[in-house]
Formats: C-alpha cells, sequence, structure tokens
C-alpha cells in the first residue's frame, strides 16, 4: 500500500505542530521520521493512523482518501514505544485479541497466532504474561500483535525507546530481516540518528512542525539540505563567513564560492572526516594546536584549535590514529578536504551547492 500525504497541518490550540507538511510513502517501503522531540514526527504519524484529527491537509492510503475514516477501517498496525499489552493476557491471547475482535474464527486465529509466534521467536513463550518478559520480548509481541489482522500499513512510535542499547540493537537488526520477509509498507518515527539511518530505506527529518529533508540516509548525512539538517544528523564542522570576491574567508581558512555573489552570509559545513590532521607542521599548509584526544571505540575524535581560536574537530579510524604519535597541546597541521555551503537558519539561499573538493596538498614556503 502507497502512503500519500498532502499539505498536512495540525493544530493543538494555539500551537502549530505540523505546518504543510507533504510526502509520499512507497509500496513495500521502511521509511524512518526523525527528529527531536516536539518535532512534529508523531503527530504525523499518529494522524496518519487516524488517532489525530489534522487541522488541514489531505491522507490517502493506496489512492484513498482517509481523513475521515475511522481507525478500525483504516487497516492499520500501530506498535507504541511503551508495548501497551494487556497485563492480564498470556502472550497469545494478546496476539490474538484484535482478531477476536473482529470475529475470526477460532480456528482460523489459533493458525494466525501460531504463525506470528514462530515469526516472531516466542512460540515457546504463548502461555508467559507480560510481566514474564524481557523488554525486547514484549516489544516482539506488541509487533505481533500490530501484525495479527494482516494490516496493508505499519506505523511504529519509538518502538525501541523503553529497552537498553544492546536489546535496542538486536530489536533493530530484527526489525530490517523482518520486513525484508514481510514487505508491508511502514513507518518508523525515532529521535535517534543512528537508528534512522540503519533501520531506514529513506528517511524525513523534521523540525519545528515541518519537513527540512527527505532522502536515502546516505544522502542526509553527505548532502544536509538545511543548517538544522547538518546539525542534527551525524556531528559537523559548521563555520559562518561572507562571499567576498568569489572566496569565504574564516580566520587563515579560505574556501572558493565562485557561484555566489559577494556579500552573503553562509554557513561552510564539512564533516570531521574530511579535516585530515597530522604531526608533521609541514604535511599540510594550515597549523593549530591538538586541545583533546577523545577514544570513540572504532575511532577517535582530534579537537584542535586555531591561532584565531576556531575549532574544529577531526576524525580517524584507529589504524590511521597508530600511524601518528599525538598528544594534547602538541603543534599539528591539517587540512579541510571537502566542503558544502549551508544557508543560514530561516535565511534565504542562492541555490543549493555540491559539496566542493579542496586543495590539501604539501605547505610550500
Amino acid at each position: 500500500m502507497k502512503i500519500e500525504v498532502r499539505g498536512l497541518t495540525k493544530q493543538f490550540g494555539s500551537v502549530q505542530a505540523v505546518s504543510g507538511v507533504s510526502f509520499q510513502v512507497k509500496e513495500g517501503e521502511l521509511l524512518g521520521l526523525l527528529g527531536p522531540s516536539g518535532s512534529g514526527k508523531t503527530t504525523v504519524l499518529r494522524s496518519i493512523a487516524g488517532l489525530e484529527t489534522p487541522s488541514g491537509g489531505d491522507i490517502y492510503i493506496d489512492g484513498k482518501r482517509v481523513n475521515d475514516l475511522s481507525v478500525q477501517d483504516r487497516n492499520i498496525g500501530f506498535v507504541f514505544q511503551h508495548y501497551a499489552l494487556f497485563k492480564h493476557l498470556t502472550v497469545f491471547e494478546n496476539i490474538a485479541f484484535g482478531l477476536k475482535i473482529k470475529k475470526w474464527k477460532p480456528a482460523e486465529i489459533e493458525q494466525r497466532v501460531a504463525e506470528l509466534l514462530q515469526l516472531m521467536s516466542l512460540d515457546a513463550l504463548e502461555h508467559r504474561y507480560p510481566h514474564q518478559l524481557s523488554g525486547g520480548q514484549r516489544q516482539r509481541v506488541a509487533i505481533a500483535r500490530s501484525l495479527a489482522p494482516r494490516p496493508s500499513v505499519l506505523l511504529l512510535d519509538e518502538p525501541f525507546g523503553a529497552v537498553d542499547a544492546k536489546v535496542r540493537q538486536e530489536l533493530r537488526e530484527w526489525l530490517i530481516r523482518l520486513h525484508d520477509h514481510l514487505n508491508v509498507t511502514s513507518l518508523f518515527v525515532t529521535h535517534d540518528q543512528e537508528e534512522a539511518m540503519e533501520v531506514s530505506g529513506r528517511i524525513i527529518v523534521f523540525s519545528k512542525g515541518k519537513l527540512e529533508q527527505i532522502g536515502s540516509p546516505a544522502e542526509v548525512y553527505e548532502e544536509p539540505a538545511t543548517e538544522f539538517v547538518a546539525r542534527f544528523i551525524g556531528a559537523m564542522n559548521i563555520l559562518e563567513g561572507r562571499v567576498l570576491n568569489g572566496v569565504v574567508k574564516i580566520g587563515s581558512l579560505e574556501f572558493p564560492a565562485p557561484n555566489l555573489p559577494d556579500h552573503v552570509s553562509v554557513q561552510v559545513g564539512f564533516r570531521p572526516y574530511y579535516v585530515k590532521v597530522s604531526e608533521d607542521p609541514q604535511r599540510y599548509r594550515q597549523t593549530a594546536t591538538l586541545r583533546h584526544i577523545y577514544f570513540l571505540g572504532v575511532a577517535y575524535r582530534l579537537e584542535i584549535e586555531t591561532a584565531e581560536g576556531l575549532i574544529l574537530r577531526s576524525r580517524m579510524n584507529k589504524e590511521e590514529f597508530r600511524q601518528y604519535r599525538f598528544e594534547v597541546s602538541q603543534p599539528v597541521s591539517f587540512a579541510v578536504t571537502h566542503f558544502r555551503f549551508l544557508p543560514q537558519e530561516g535565511m534565504p539561499f542562492p541555490s543549493p551547492t555540491p559539496p566542493q573538493l579542496l586543495d590539501a596538498g604539501p605547505f610550500t614556503p
């Protein structure tokens, strides 16, 4: 089933929770809705489910406008963050609950629940109650219950927010396999950037009730459309400057801007792994002082400070880091190898610009 949202708006009193949001979800797609708390992503999800009534706009499921349809008539499975299981019912009874409401025949219920118990690796737990299950098992029961009536769409609202980090990672991988197996059109709400990028085929980034960007995980990470996306998705160095004579000069750093008019204020953004750092003071053209070294498990993050007081972050893997003998407070040389221009928050921008390459060659006296 394909989902289409057109100009969705939702107000709660004087608060505009969602403002003119439009997007499509492809049939069989797993789409992530990502944003901080209060960004409107859950309101959008609940509006699609029929749990919230839009103040404006339309929602279509498989080409049919569903604004006036009840929750029950939309054939949607909804998974809540805190499971919402019935404490007095067993695993089997929780999964079967919706089927009994829909008046399925006992034999059909028995067969469908058995299928889901096996699919969710819960078949040895059918007689247990929710308090006898782990957090991960409870969430799998909640997902099984939502899938029992064979919904055309599956909506998940922060489904792994109530479990610890290890179980969260296991559930992410499990959800990907489940989606590949069932191929049901799904929307997944989260505020966790890593989770959204790992689970989703495409991501919609929300901020203050507005859609900031939609694209693949690689697109929103490597090609952020706005300053908000650049700051929210992963780490990025962002410096502010003005274009003058086709160049943005910030301290001793210069960024070519031949396609931008003079006097335009821009944000220059570059990921930490595009900041190359060496202990050899003549390896790169720029110099700085190494202020901090952070061990991140699979990589290291270096924080350097230029003579003008600019603080930049660099990132390198462990193998690369071991080639050097970095010490805090030592002088280093560095180069920014790739960068892109971003508009300042709330300001117009002449046109989007692709990532640009900088010459990171050796220092020449």
